[in-house]
């Protein structure tokens, strides 16, 4: 392939990876939304049963090939997708989306890079930067420097960093299921998690406090699994052809359009180191994805 070919080839798999960020980051909105009313995981197990449907019609019709290890790295991300959409919809209804978005953005984005390291890839230096750099930016976003202890809360922080280590797992797992198994690494992705969230769910409305189901929930949480479904299969696309280190990186902006929302829609307001950290912290997506 000419030179050209190539700059034309890795420019579409960007443009893929950032249309998959996009839609992440409006499913992590609704999905906000219908949480502030409903459990993390009612809202988890929607979303999840609808992707299942979607899913298995799809390989029906497609018909790619499975063979073993589709199906555990797909089991594996799915359970990085179950974790990190439970803790993030918890994360997000524990307070603003101004702070937990960023903060997962980071770091499922620097996950795949530490693992590209253990598996020998040896990114720049520029790249090491970004890492560093990101520490900073969770520290700022999260309220640790120049924002009042009660203005972010710990819980919300700590669920933040476990979702963004979570959907790390996912992005790594879909990444390592094969490129000639069409979509069935998302139909694995819901074996564990789908009975799971069923069992998770039956066991919370035993509880008296249990939230009652309301259609405009229903609506934002269908809303949140209508834009995954279409993220997933996007991203799937582009890491299949471009270079986990740099497709997850760029997927990993996501909190852009979930902050943009939060600000313009609710109105939700931040401090200035908040947005001195939001800045580093697309810094460091784009120092990292130099890998």
């Amino acid at each position: 392939m000419s030179r050209s070919g190539r700059w034309y080839t890795s420019a579409v798999i960007i443009l893929v990876a950032a249309v998959s960020a996009l839609l992440y980051g409006v499913s992590d909105y609704a999905g906000g939304r219908s949480a502030r009313r409903l459990s993390p995981v009612t809202v988890a197990l929607i979303v999840d049963v609808l992707l299942a449907i979607a899913y298995g019609i799809a390989v029906a019709i497609d018909r790619p090939p499975l063979d073993g290890p589709t199906v555990w790295w797909g089991m594996i991300a799915g359970l990085g997708s179950m974790v990190g959409v439970v803790a993030f919809f918890a994360a997000l209804r524990s307070g603003a989306m101004t702070v937990a978005s960023p903060i997962t953005g980071v770091v499922s984005a620097v996950l795949p890079v530490l693992v590209g390291l253990a598996l020998g890839e040896r990114p720049g230096m520029i790249a090491g930067a970004g890492v560093v750099l990101a520490v900073g930016a969770v520290a700022l976003v999260g309220g640790a420097i120049g924002v009042p202890h009660a203005a972010v809360s710990r819980r919300q922080v700590a669920l933040a960093l476990l979702a963004g280590a979570a959907f790390g797992l996912w992005f790594i797992g879909l990444e390592r299921a094969g490129d000639d198994s069409g979509l069935w690494p998302l139909v694995t992705s819901r074996i564990l998690t789908l009975p799971t969230l069923m069992l998770w769910e039956r066991q919370l409305r035993r509880r008296s406090d249990h939230p009652r189901m309301r259609r405009s929930s229903l609506w934002w949480a269908v809303t949140s699994g209508a834009f995954i479904l279409a993220a997933n299969i996007a991203y799937l696309g582009a890491v299949r052809d471009g270079l986990l280190s740099v497709v997850a990186v760029v997927v990993s902006l996501y909190p852009a359009s979930t902050v943009a929302l939060a600000i313009v829609i609710d109105r939700e307001r931040v401090a200035r180191t908040q947005i001195i950290g939001m800045g580093l912290a697309g810094v460091a997506l784009v120092l990292v994805g130099v890998a």
